[in-house]
């Protein structure tokens, strides 16, 4: 458990031992989301607890743990408070009401008679005494769930740690969806592997694998599976020296003893290894945290996860600068480097440079080696002040010192508290890529931002995981909106020096989670040359003549248009596939004609109230259908564990569900396909819409707020359609770059961004 020894937080003069004492009881084990009781008894110290002082009973930033109530007995998360000398108490809860990242506490007030020397107070987390159902835990594993408590003896609003501790393992829950891993792309008789889990309904992967045989069945030219594979010594397993024989796509399905379907793996596209051909894919999570700053679980346990149960061929580690003392960040670099393993598992090293953000925003900052200084954007939570002067307040002063001092470092401007303000500040050598997606929502304005801007970024989508889930990262129950992204690289190899040219090249795409199989080129029929830099920065940049280029080149052309080519491949139907120059989109590509349109409606609601902190948006709300009647229905980007989709009485839906930029939706089955109307509620809009007039394209409702709104459209009753290959002609402007990329959404509710490919005249 992490020592607390910064005197920002814990201020009062005195050891934890005269401050009081704490003891907790709780029956393990203790499930992560499941609902259980909690007692801890405080007991007060040397001084005891004035009238109008406190203890507050204190729970991590990432918790997302019921919140507590006070005034429901019958009520979930119903808590109880009392004092043995029989003195009275005021408890209060509070989301911030602490210090990072101990923001959430539950503050017990003594109002009357002061406790003496012994005195306690006993807090019941869960209390079902009259009748409720407890206190829902947190969702996610960890080793040690913490509630730490402090004491302010005098009433002077200023506390210290007591003695004892509060803390018990949460621990996964029953296998409830099973995880098949393939690579996305090898070429033909290069080894790879096979990889299983399974998930408890918060996402964590189970401890061990319910034991018995499995079933595997391929599709494709593939040597080296296994008929059966016995499980149930561990929560994971692999199955190496598989093969593809010959070019195509390949899927595996895993089924239970009995035949029944657990898992269908991603696609993997086997290529022939023929020069000039894109490299293999990998797939990995540059953005997330641990507990040592606002994260949970160790930097230890991080690094094992990413690698070991979410599958990741890479990870990057990106902890709060402000939070990061000395000493934690020369064990970040120990465990950089004990765990990077060319050609198995790579490790990026890096911090989260995090200033305010009219001082330029969150940007995640990496570097080729371990061993580099780390300049901070400020020393809020850091005890040592030796190295203050390094500090860089303005995300300029920090570019400006990485070129000062010869820097091998990279940068992505990304969302979360804070979002990165590019017109603040960018480096186009440092800063290539900017992730529009992770736990926090979707982001393409920040994408759109440095279009306007004239910088030719990358996109890459991560995580920013605080839940101890890297590569894997369920949003739980809490702040977070959505599931965690990946980013996929286009790799010769997997080590950190290839890595790092993928970065500096652009040569990568971003996903909402999902490992599809996506392949974007531009075709070229008269003279084209790609940079090996941007050439607008580096008047050296060295030129090569090419006849097509892949995502995230850079590319100087003589034709008026280009050839556009896309491949997708995905274990989802695909919806559509958006063909888009800049912000703009030209063309919206389905796998599927007007005609193969059925019953099936799927309504959407999507966007954020602005980029700021509070960009959750609620869209709570109901669908009713008159004239018609709902054969069936499915919930679309549901994540949080508490909000769900429901039919009413009379035969509609209601939901609850939230939206950070991303978006969330429901598809529905009709009895007949164009009688009568929908009516649809929600606090933003509410609109009638006749069944129909929905076909195709969109029907769009703006709702105000940061791309808020509504969309209302058709798609066919059974859409077969997991793979796509299309060719486009695309216009190339005469002046400025042609920004050229895809968005791609699955049926599932997950999308993905090509990095641009820039295009302009070579005048």
């Amino acid at each position: 458990m992490p020592q607390h020894t910064n005197p920002h937080i814990a201020r009062l003069p005195y050891p934890p031992e005269e401050l009081g004492r704490v003891d907790i009881e709780v029956a393990t084990p203790v499930v992560a989301g499941a609902m259980t009781t909690v007692r801890i008894t405080y007991t007060a110290g040397r001084f005891g607890i004035d009238d109008q002082g406190s203890v507050r009973f204190l729970f991590r930033f990432a918790s997302d743990a019921g919140r507590p109530q006070f005034d429901r007995p019958g009520a979930p998360n119903f808590c109880s408070v009392t004092a043995s000398n029989g003195t009275t108490l005021l408890p209060e809860y509070h989301p911030r009401g602490a210090f990072r990242p101990w923001f959430k506490a539950i503050r017990v007030n003594v109002m009357r008679e002061s406790l003496r020397e012994g005195d306690s107070i006993t807090l019941v987390l869960g209390d079902r005494s009259q009748g409720g159902a407890g206190w829902r835990t947190s969702s996610m594993r960890e080793d040690g769930f913490e509630i730490r408590v402090q004491a302010d003896p005098f009433g002077t609003v200023v506390y210290g740690d007591v003695a004892g501790g509060a803390a018990f393992e949460l621990v996964p829950g029953e296998p409830v969806a099973w995880r098949a891993v393939l690579p996305t792309r090898r070429a033909v008789g290069r080894p790879f592997e096979l990889r299983i889990r399974a998930d408890d309904r918060c996402g964590n992967p189970v401890a061990r694998l319910p034991a018995g045989r499995l079933r595997l069945e391929a599709d494709g030219a593939l040597a080296g599976l296994p008929e059966h594979l016995e499980v149930g010594a561990e929560g994971t397993c692999r199955i190496p020296g598989l093969r593809a024989t010959a070019p195509g796509r390949i899927g595996i399905r895993v089924r239970d003893r009995d035949g029944r379907l657990l898992a269908e793996s991603n696609p993997l596209v086997a290529h022939e290894p023929a020069q000039g051909c894109a490299p293999d894919t990998y797939w990995g999570d540059f953005h997330a945290q641990s507990e040592e700053t606002v994260g949970t679980n160790s930097a230890r346990a991080y690094f094992l996860f990413a690698r070991d149960q979410a599958f990741c061929d890479f990870v990057g580690h990106q902890g709060n600068d402000f939070q990061i003392s000395n000493a934690f960040w020369s064990e970040l670099n120990r465990l950089y480097r004990e765990f990077d393993a060319p050609d198995r598992f790579v490790t990026l090293p890096g911090y989260e440079y995090s200033p305010v953000t009219h001082l330029g925003g969150d940007r995640n900052i990496f570097f080729m080696e371990e061993g580099r200084p780390i300049r901070r954007s400020s020393h809020a939570l850091v005890e040592d002040t030796s190295d203050i002067g390094t500090d860089c307040n303005h995300v300029r002063d920090l570019f400006a010192a990485l070129r000062r001092d010869g820097e091998s470092a990279l940068a992505f401007a990304h969302v979360g508290g804070r979002y990165a303000d590019l017109r603040a500040g960018h480096d186009g050598e440092i800063e290539r890529s900017v992730e529009i997606h992770s736990s926090w929502g979707t982001f393409e304005w920040l994408l759109f931002d440095a279009f306007e801007l004239g910088y030719r970024v990358g996109v890459v989508c991560n995580s920013d995981d605080h839940k101890g889930r890297p590569g894997a990262s369920h949003p739980g129950a809490s702040i977070f909106g959505a599931y965690g992204g990946l980013t996929c690289l286009f790799l010769d190899r997997l080590t950190r020096g290839d890595v790092w040219r993928c970065l500096q090249q652009r040569h990568h795409y971003g996903t909402t989670g999902d490992r599809m199989h996506l392949d974007v080129r531009a075709i070229f029929t008269g003279v084209a040359h790609r940079f090996d830099e941007d050439p607008s920065l580096r008047a050296d940049a060295r030129r090569v003549a090419v006849r097509e280029a892949m995502m995230g080149d850079i590319v100087a052309v003589q034709d008026p248009e280009v050839k556009l080519r896309v491949r997708l491949d995905a274990a989802a139907p695909i919806e559509r596939i958006d063909l888009r120059i800049g912000s703009r989109t030209i063309e919206t590509i389905r796998p599927y004609r007007p005609a193969e349109l059925g019953r099936r409606l799927r309504v959407v609601w999507e966007g954020a109230e602005y980029r700021g902190r509070g960009r959750m948006t609620t869209w709570d709300g109901r669908l009713k259908v008159a004239g018609n009647r709902i054969e069936s229905f499915s919930p679309i980007n549901f994540w949080h564990l508490e909000k769900s989709l429901a039919r009413t009485p009379d035969g509609g839906l209601e939901w609850q569900s939230v939206t950070t930029g991303n978006f969330a939706g429901a598809d529905v089955t009709l009895a007949e396909r164009e009688a009568g109307h929908l009516e649809i509620e929600t606090p933003h809009l509410a609109t009638r819409v006749a069944i129909a007039e929905v076909g195709l394209d969109d029907i769009v409702h703006e709702a105000g707020g940061l791309g808020r709104g509504l969309r209302v459209f058709r798609l066919p009753d059974v859409n077969a359609a997991h793979s796509l290959e299309v060719e486009r002609t695309v216009p190339v402007a005469p002046d400025g770059d042609t920004p050229l990329y895809v968005r791609v959404t699955l049926e599932n509710g997950h999308q993905a961004w090509s990095s641009p490919i820039y295009l302009f005249q070579d005048h």
